[in-house]
């Protein structure tokens, strides 16, 4: 999964801590953002991505690999 996002430049969605230490690779250049939530509802889960979008969307554009979601 992680080297198919780097081959078509994708950011990847995960609640896996194993992506965090890929995303932390020196010279590697994927992105993730990290849904750092328990087990939730969609609504919830859905909510939290409305909540940070922008957020989000800034730091990947710039130099910022992962973007953590909390609740």
């Amino acid at each position: 999964m992680w080297t198919r996002c780097l081959e078509v430049e994708a950011t990847l969605v995960s609640k896996d801590e194993d992506f965090v230490f890929l995303a932390n690779r020196p010279g590697d250049t994927g992105r993730l953002i990290w849904v750092r939530l328990g087990n939730c509802r969609n609504a919830a889960l859905i909510e939290a991505f409305d909540r940070m979008l922008d957020e989000m969307l800034k730091a990947l554009s710039g130099d910022q690999r992962i973007v953590e979601i909390r609740g």
